[in-house]
């Protein structure tokens, strides 16, 4: 590995800017049985609770890093 900085091509920019612009999303939807049995897993309460608990902190954030 260098120290010295290296300068990105042309190339590796267009390809940057191009995969900066693309939204995430699944590859493909889920087939019936993995719908079901997605549904059939019973969740743990703990987690749950802190999935709550995360989801109305991010809500109340103020400040930097806060998304409108």
């Amino acid at each position: 590995m260098t120290d010295q900085p290296t300068r990105p091509s042309r190339e590796t920019r267009d390809a940057e800017q191009s995969d900066a612009e693309v939204t995430a999303q699944a590859d493909r939807a889920p087939t019936p049985d993995e719908e079901r049995l997605a549904e059939a897993q019973e969740l743990d309460p703990e987690v749950a609770e802190h999935e709550r608990d995360m989801a109305e902190r991010g809500a109340r954030q103020e400040g930097e890093g806060r998304i409108p």
